[in-house]
């Protein structure tokens, strides 16, 4: 399954004009500023914003299409939305919230053990909406979307309204339903936090346009886009885990030909997870620079290629794309030592990376 959609639409005086594809598994994350057009593109594709033109198919099937007069109702489409409010009926205990999601939806799909069981929601089933958690009011709205049993869910910067707590309470059920379900996802945030723990494709919004679309690893890493300039930014790539080496205290994450060491993990050999790399901890050196290896507490030396560099006004810096052994990575420097390094697209450097500098994220990509 996959998604297309092209719409302009006018908002406040000004044009929004939106095209882009999303993969039909995973997480896409549409991302950027408040006013970007986030939720105005979610709106279209849950049907409930008609916008001036609109062309949208969801695998296959053309859900709307303004200049042939097709324009498929919200009921019909089988798409789930959870909003930042979880919106759940006040006099309803839980469990009833949830079976409300099935009295329209299709038989077969996720069941009601199968999601109270995936959203950790079982010990809530007799409560009612006020004496739960703001976590626990977006589980119980997510369950109750997922029993609609929808071919697309919408989330709606779900974790807008929680505390730093709640969030960190929320966020590990959100990465289980990714790798649980092969249900497409596409989610509004304006965390790169968030994106980094979650999103697997990203569509970069800013005024009313797209700047970038693409896998995250790839979008991440570019230095001409709007994200290396930030002081968070910074790479984000999914490893598996190799070995373990106990003596040492340190675990080696491996991707193609790719490797990093970081501190000893606890998760079993073969296990899969996203690490992020920020740029600020990416230490470039010349080639020849190898010979200190021995010399420095540094672990991970790693031969990389630059790909592009971009200036970082806001710092006088600039941001270097790598490609680290077909890992893409991003590394700011000075403007100096661009010009020390003689840094330039296509030349060979070495990136050094702390091996406590690898932010290792909770959940599987």
């Amino acid at each position: 399954m996959s998604l297309s959609l092209a719409l302009r639409h006018a908002l406040g005086g000004r044009m929004m004009d939106v095209a882009f594809e999303a993969p039909g598994a995973g997480v896409t994350a549409l991302f950027g500023p408040s006013g970007a057009g986030k939720s105005t593109v979610l709106a279209a594709v849950a049907g409930l914003l008609r916008p001036t033109f609109c062309r949208l198919t969801l695998d296959g099937e053309t859900l709307a299409d303004t200049d042939a007069g097709i324009w498929v109702p919200p009921e019909r489409r089988r798409i789930g939305l959870v909003f930042q409010d979880a919106m759940l009926f006040p006099h309803l205990r839980v469990s009833a919230n949830l079976r409300y999601g099935e009295r329209r939806a299709r038989h077969g799909g996720i069941g009601f053990d199968d999601v109270v069981a995936l959203l950790g929601i079982a010990p809530l089933l007799d409560r009612r909406p006020h004496t739960l958690s703001g976590g626990e009011r977006q589980r119980v709205a997510i369950g109750r979307a997922l029993l609609a049993q929808p071919r697309l869910l919408l989330l709606d910067e779900p974790l807008a309204s929680l505390d730093d707590a709640r969030k960190a309470e929320i966020l590990p059920f959100l990465a289980r339903l990714k790798t649980s379900l092969a249900l497409p996802i596409l989610y509004v945030t304006h965390a790169l936090a968030e994106v980094a723990r979650l999103a697997d494709h990203l569509v970069l919004l800013r005024d009313l346009r797209i700047l970038g679309s693409g896998p995250v690893e790839q979008m991440a890493a570019r230095a001409d886009l709007p994200l290396a300039s930030r002081d968070d930014a910074g790479a984000m790539l999914t490893c598996r885990i190799a070995e373990h080496d106990p003596e040492r205290r340190l675990t080696r994450l491996a991707r193609d030909g790719f490797a990093l060491l970081v501190p000893l993990l606890a998760a079993p050999v073969g296990a899969t997870l996203r690490v992020r790399i920020p740029a600020r901890e990416v230490i470039l050196a010349r080639p020849d620079a190898v010979a200190l290896r021995e010399a420095l507490s540094i672990h991970n030396i790693m031969p990389a290629r630059v790909a592009m560099i971009a200036a970082d006004a806001r710092q006088d810096a600039a941001v270097v794309s790598l490609d680290a052994q077909g890992a893409p990575l991003l590394s700011r420097v000075t403007s100096d030592a661009v010009a020390r390094l003689s840094l330039a697209p296509g030349a060979d450097v070495l990136a050094l990376v702390k091996s406590m500098s690898v932010e290792v994220l909770d959940g599987a990509a």
